[in-house]
């Protein structure tokens, strides 16, 4: 599915598809709301994630945190549906817009994984300022009591 990188011309300016993954076979995606344009989370793929994402038109990211393939919202029925996937000038990072029944993306509830915002220029005491004051569904409900996965 994938071109071999040939030269600069052809990734830049050609029409082959040739993602350049890191050391870790990773591409990192931004993932933003096809509606508002909202950043909802920043997700990684592995070519098997770039893959059924591309296949399916729904997104698929890898968990770095469990070392596996991750259906977003499989489990909560937050499915991401692809409005539209682009690469970057040099293909190494994804930006997806996706629409989503529920209109949520975040584990933690929140609509976006970007629910608090880091005060810039006021000394050296950060205090995170909460920006979505409201959880869109109550994790609990949807994953249960297991610990979170993704934190360690």
């Amino acid at each position: 599915m994938f071109a071999n990188r040939i030269s600069i011309e052809q990734v830049e300016e050609g029409q082959e598809l040739a993602p350049k993954f890191d050391s870790e076979g990773l591409i990192p995606c931004v993932t933003t709301s096809a509606e508002s344009g909202e950043v909802l989370m920043l997700g990684y793929m592995n070519q098997e994630a770039l893959i059924k994402t591309i296949q399916t038109g729904e997104a698929h990211y890898f968990s770095r945190s469990r070392k596996v393939l991750w259906h977003k919202g499989a489990t909560s029925g937050l499915v991401q549906k692809v409005v539209e996937m682009r690469i970057d000038d040099d293909q190494d990072a994804v930006w997806l817009r996706v629409s989503i029944p529920g209109d949520a993306s975040c584990h933690v509830g929140y609509r976006s994984c970007f629910y608090r915002a880091i005060p810039t220029g006021e000394g050296d005491r950060v205090t995170l300022e909460f920006k979505e004051h409201e959880k869109t569904f109550d994790p609990k409900l949807v994953y249960g009591d297991a610990p979170n996965p993704t934190i360690l």
